[in-house]
């Protein structure tokens, strides 16, 4: 049977690469090619930079073969800043900004061997969980282009669905990664707050934002997500360590073990909107239930504690994030509603209502934690809703706007609040082959059970082999 490059995992890809069998040259070439011919319809990339691809392809064929990402091609998120190539933020606001300067994330990948092509699509600044920025087309589902691919790594998870990259990283800040992971059917891990020492959370307020692996199987993304934590390490030696697999990868690959998982479906968003989990996101939970149980894994039902005070501390805290964006108060008629919104409203917050709103999260995420104890992981929907389509978010009522993303999404953002990890598995397909999810959610440090956990999963569903009509 003949393959393709993108046919591979992005584990089999490396492996080729250290063995001389394709150039790093080769491999970007293959993906460049498939970016300009397919991603027209997809809104994968805003900025693809096929020369510098070209010339870093060369410039790593001089570095050791041992860096756990040696010629591997990836995509930079357009929140993240790389010197010389513009990085928009998704803000047509920002539409000739040029940075001098890369980001630590960005330098962290470059020193893991990785071949950057270009900037992946989000939307303005990162803060809606759907990739549908004025700047930009959006960011479509590659299974139906007629639905949006959920954000902010929604251009990521575009380009890994399509085979325009074999992985790619993404940031999380309520379920960035996550969300729209389970919108294209990859698997995407939001790691533990401080994992990644390269935007660990700890520079978010409140710590919610952090980096980590967009993948269309599990090992694949922990390779990705070893990289991430490693990579810098490289820095402090001149040659690379034997790179036979980080603990993340060992973890995916091994696949073992046997743990008590809850389920629920409830949300803290749930006292401030009508919350309600479709049919077909319900089918996917209950056929993760039924496969989890099938390895032996003890499965509980279990009931959260209302938490009246979430919306109103979630909600200030992201407002008061907004409120930095460097933008002056008479600039605020040129960005989109919802960013304007935000950013006013946060400007408006006095500091100690942020003050309190940190206190009462910090003190949720002590709650929550203590609630899943006994737990080994909690298995939940991803979404409570499948993709929506274009242009379904109200674009000009920034509250409604705010309270249909609550509403498609209900159980993400308190993973971010509470600073655990989580991984979403893209475990099944609707009548008409839209792809379905369910989120599973770690103890503090607990990835390693998650990627096990996944592996086992993905071995009994195979979700790795289903591509979009693109493929």
């Amino acid at each position: 049977m003949s393959f393709e490059l993108h046919d591979l995992s992005a584990l089999d890809q490396l492996g080729q690469l250290r063995r001389g069998e394709i150039s790093p040259r080769e491999l970007a070439d293959h993906y460049l090619d498939r970016i300009e011919r397919l991603d027209g319809g997809l809104g994968a990339f805003v900025t693809v930079t096929p020369e510098r691809a070209r010339e870093r392809a060369a410039e790593v064929e001089g570095l050791p073969r041992a860096l756990p990402l040696w010629g591997l091609p990836l995509g930079d998120k357009d929140l993240w800043r790389r010197a010389g190539v513009p990085t928009r933020f998704g803000s047509r606001l920002m539409a000739d900004n040029v940075p001098d300067e890369s980001d630590e994330l960005v330098r962290v990948l470059d020193e893991a061997g990785a071949v950057s092509l270009g900037k992946t699509n989000t939307p303005e600044f990162g803060l809606p969980s759907y990739t549908e920025p004025l700047a930009n087309p959006p960011a479509r589902v590659p299974y139906d282009t007629t639905l949006g691919a959920g954000g902010s790594s929604g251009g990521a998870a575009v380009a890994v669905a399509a085979g325009l990259l074999p992985v790619a990283p993404g940031s999380d800040g309520g379920g960035s990664i996550r969300i729209p992971a389970a919108s294209t059917g990859l698997v995407g891990l939001k790691p533990s707050r401080g994992r990644v020492p390269a935007g660990a959370g700890f520079d978010s307020l409140g710590g919610f934002v952090v980096p980590g692996p967009i993948a269309r199987s599990v090992a694949d993304a922990a390779l990705l997500l070893d990289a991430m934590v490693d990579g810098g390490a490289y820095a402090w030696s001149t040659e690379a360590p034997a790179w036979d697999g980080g603990a993340y990868l060992n973890a995916a690959v091994r696949g073992e073990g046997r743990f008590q998982l809850g389920v629920t479906t409830d949300s803290p968003w749930s006292l401030a909107y009508d919350i309600r989990l479709e049919d077909e996101p319900r089918s996917a939970l209950d056929l993760a239930i039924r496969e989890l149980d099938a390895l032996g894994h003890g499965i509980e039902e279990l009931t959260l504690q209302p938490e009246e005070g979430y919306r109103s501390a979630f909600t200030t805290i992201w407002q008061a994030g907004a409120s930095a964006i460097p933008i002056g108060d008479e600039a605020l008629d040129r960005v989109e509603p919802l960013t304007a919104w935000l950013i006013r409203r946060g400007r408006e917050v006095a500091g100690s209502e942020v003050v309190r709103a940190l206190r009462w999260v910090a003190q949720y995420e002590r709650r929550l934690i203590t609630q899943l104890a006994s737990y080994d992981a909690v298995l939940t929907p991803a979404l409570a809703m499948t993709p929506r389509p274009i242009g379904w978010y109200d674009s000009e009522d920034a509250e409604e706007n705010f309270a249909q993303q609550c509403r498609f999404t209900p159980y993400t953002s308190f993973v971010n609040a509470t600073g655990l990890p989580a991984i979403v598995l893209p475990v099944a397909r609707t009548e008409v082959g839209i792809p379905l999810a369910v989120q599973l959610i770690g103890r503090p440090g607990g990835e390693h059970v998650l990627l096990a956990i996944g592996a086992q999963l993905e071995r009994r569903l195979k979700w790795q082999r289903v591509h979009p009509p693109q493929w």
